[in-house]
């Protein structure tokens, strides 16, 4: 009986000790920093309409970075295609600038 107390007490200790680490790992979207993205490479426009694939490289430059180069796949509707040169505001985890996605456009809906 004491036996299985007592490695309850060790697993509970280390549950305690583990869990804000593990948990700090996966940051909130809270903690995405603002940037721009500076395209660089596109794949060319398909002639589908709606959401389609892109390929898609350029630069990041923000609070926590200069010129960070990035690569990604990602659908995007074909209306708003990407250019090259063009400039897009992004965010990013500024542990992982290589995670980043387009701004969104319009803030989130308020709650009542």
């Amino acid at each position: 009986m004491w036996e299985f107390a007592v490695i309850l007490l060790i697993v509970g200790a280390l549950v305690l000790v583990l869990a804000p680490r593990i948990m700090g790992r996966r940051g909130p979207r809270g903690e995405m920093a603002q940037g721009t993205l500076l395209v660089t490479g596109v794949s060319p426009r398909p002639d589908a309409t709606g959401q389609q694939f892109v390929t898609i490289s350029g630069v990041i430059n923000g609070p926590t970075v200069n010129e960070h180069v990035v690569y990604q796949r990602m659908a995007v509707d074909v209306d708003s295609w990407p250019t090259m040169a063009q400039l897009i505001p992004v965010v990013y985890s500024p542990k992982n600038p290589d995670n980043w996605y387009f701004a969104p456009t319009e803030p989130p809906p308020q709650p009542y």
